[in-house]
């Protein structure tokens, strides 16, 4: 194996390279690396394939890709002897290359590796990668014999081993890089000379041989054309799979975070983000279905489901083309028109609606009537969307309205003055009978990943209407005078608590943000209330932050200033929240002694299509960095926002649905547990 055999007569071989094939070799070990970094971060990321699939597919790629590169760099070695090879054990070398990728990749992807872990690891897959190709040559069948130079043999072994320890430093270390596109591209083009050099030093180990005279022919491939084609082939195919198993991901993370899995309407999520700060001439319907609970009390949830199938599927069927209907709520679907011209058409297209679901329909061995609510505003003055989803809330509120079965116009001498009121009045007993609660969306470091703090959003879930949204009541509760300072209290206690319980569970977190409303800022009721509930609950200042609008302090803001002094004073944290959306933003960064600015999402939506958004958000976020200021950009929900922010070098936080919608404090827990 190590040398010549004892003979006289014995012809050395010359080989020569098709330079077409190596440089083929190395493109395609390049493809390989690149494809591996690419589905190392697939693995990184929550999706809705689980991690092991993306290990188990990353681990083939790799495999695959390493194992084509040293078949097309054997083949591109020709002989002036026929050659031919085994094909069951050349295909059985790729084994050994498939472990060897995959114990790399479950390795990168554990918590914590160390110098020793890098250096044993690397031994292994670099001795997986070198059997692969050492049986590779194993299955080559010729008058032709070899023996290998003993320094070069090892030489060989010994980059396929440094070049396992350099992958294993590329993926487990520098991940944090991988976002960027540059950064990606010249790592996997280093890797793939780097696999390519350790296949040609043991090509270079290998003198080919002849006992007995020379019969000379033509150079000969080592392995056959048309074998090698097939190979392309099949890595290409490989590659098209991974590359669409990655845009497949994406749209089934979109259509599960923005679709209703029930009528495969848009959800709630997608009509805000289709209508948020929409501001035009257009007409909104919301269709509520009365007594839902009653049909799935009586006959089971999978009987609801259909209901609310044969509902939407009505809506489906006699909907306008110029109409688009969400699923807003568990028994409200949301008909949108966007002319202002469409509305006596949209009112028909609803009253038609409402007079199918008055007739019984069959569902199951049942003819059922379903009963329906139907509210409709429009407006000629551009008011936003969620005004008009205000308006027809109003109506369904309503007591009076659960009783009809037409569509009902807003009418807001009726309906406005109610809702308020009873929003109002029902604020105080959702505090008592824990109808309120928290929730929390965490901020996350755009390099790290690292959970750096967490914002506390309330929730209100009223016995009768439902989950209620906070950009409903919020601005209702806000206008009734100190009945904002009340819930902002109910808030801040059970944030503490909540505080408190987590620390002495040892569950990790950094910070937790509190809103507070308008004028409260320079209340001192609000220190009181602080300083009292920090107190009771044992909570150490610095785990609180407090997070104020530029408009909320721009009509006082000598004193806010005090006010947030005070507050520095005792060790809390004070953000400006928004920030970009008021009027004079770099004044407040220059006289308020704040902490922390969060970015507003209107920033960050056009970053990916506009060089001009992008410089701006680059500008604020290195002016603020120079203030010394904590960062956090709010709204990132795509990964081409974050890949964006990723590439800064300041490191921003990042908050938003790419890496979490807000979680109940369980959630939080098990969401921090998987990560």
């Amino acid at each position: 194996m190590f040398s010549l055999p004892d003979s006289q007569d014995i012809s050395i071989l010359d080989g020569d390279y098709s330079v077409l094939l190596v440089v083929l070799s190395v493109f395609i070990a390049c493809c390989a690396s690149y494809t591996a970094l690419f589905m190392n971060q697939r693995i990184q990321e929550n999706g809705f394939f689980p991690k092991t699939f993306w290990l188990v597919l990353s681990s083939v790629a790799m495999g695959l890709g390493i194992w084509s590169m040293h078949f097309i760099g054997m083949s591109a070695f020709m002989l002036p002897v026929p050659m031919e090879n085994d094909p069951v054990l050349t295909i059985a070398s790729i084994l050994p290359a498939i472990i060897a990728s995959y114990i790399a990749f479950d390795f990168a992807n554990k918590s914590q590796q160390s110098a020793i872990p890098y250096s044993s690891i690397g031994i292994v897959i670099g001795i997986g990668i070198a059997s692969m190709h050492y049986l590779g040559m194993a299955a080559m069948k010729s008058e032709a014999q070899f023996y290998y130079k003993p320094g070069l043999f090892i030489l060989s072994i010994i980059i396929a081993i440094v070049v396992s320890m350099v992958a294993m430093y590329v993926f487990a270390t520098l991940q944090k890089y991988m976002g960027n596109q540059l950064i990606k591209i010249i790592t996997a083009i280093l890797l793939g000379v780097a696999i390519s050099s350790m296949h040609y030093t043991g090509m270079a180990a290998v003198v080919f041989y002849v006992e007995g005279p020379l019969k000379i022919s033509n150079h000969n491939h080592i392995f056959h054309m048309d074998l090698s084609v097939i190979v392309l082939v099949a890595v290409g195919i490989l590659f098209i799979i991974v590359g669409l198993t990655g845009v497949l991901e994406r749209f089934v993370d979109y259509r599960l975070k923005y679709y209703d899995a029930l009528t495969l309407f848009p959800n709630q999520r997608q009509f805000e983000k289709d209508t948020n700060n929409l501001k035009t001439i257009g007409s909104l319907s919301i269709l509520q279905i009365q007594d839902l609970e009653k049909w799935i009390n009586q006959y089971g949830y999978v009987f609801g489901d259909k209901v609310i199938r044969a509902v939407g599927k009505i809506l489906e069927d006699k909907k306008l083309h110029s109409c688009k209907v969400y699923r807003i709520e568990g028994n409200r679907f949301a008909i949108y028109a966007f002319n202002d011209q469409r509305f006596e058409k949209l009112k028909g297209m609803m009253e038609n609606i409402t007079s199918n679901l008055n007739e019984p329909i069959q569902i199951d061995d049942y003819a059922i009537v379903i009963n329906t609510v139907c509210a409709i505003s429009s407006s000629n003055n551009k008011e936003s969307v969620m005004e008009l989803l205000s308006n027809n809330l109003a109506v369904l509120h309503d007591p009076a309205s659960t009783q009809e079965k037409n569509v009902i116009e807003f009418n807001p001498n009726i309906h406005t003055y109610n809702v308020d009121r009873q929003i109002v009045e029902d604020i105080e007993k959702a505090m008592v009978n824990n109808e309120l609660f928290i929730v929390y969306q965490p901020k996350v470091q755009s390099h790290t990943k690292k959970v750096s703090g967490l914002e506390a959003l309330v929730r209100w879930e009223h016995p009768e209407n439902g989950m209620i949204s906070p950009g409903i009541f919020i601005p209702i509760v806000e206008a009734a005078g100190n009945k904002i300072f009340d819930l902002t209290d109910w808030i801040i206690e059970h944030v503490c608590r909540q505080i408190s319980q987590w620390l002495h569970e040892d569950i990790e977190f950094e910070q937790v943000s509190i809103n507070i409303p308008g004028s409260y800022i320079t209340s001192s009721r609000l220190y009181e209330v602080i300083t009292l509930n920090l107190g009771k609950y044992k909570v150490d200042s610095k785990y609180i932050e407090l997070e104020i609008t530029e408009t909320s302090v721009v009509h006082d803001i000598k004193h806010a200033i005090t006010a947030i002094n005070k507050f520095r004073e005792i060790g809390l944290s004070v953000a400006l929240d928004d920030f970009g959306t008021g009027l004079s933003s770099l004044s407040y960064l220059k006289r308020m002694p704040i902490s922390t600015i969060k970015i507003d999402k209107s920033f960050v939506d056009g970053i990916s299509n506009s060089e001009k958004d992008f410089a701006v958000l680059k500008s604020i976020i290195k002016l603020s960095n120079s203030l010394n200021l904590k960062i956090v950009i709010e709204g990132v929900e795509t990964e081409e926002q974050y890949n964006f922010i990723h590439s800064m070098e300041e490191a921003p936080l990042i908050q938003g649905y790419y890496f979490s919608r807000p979680l109940t404090s369980k959630e939080f827990v098990n969401w921090t547990n998987e990560r």
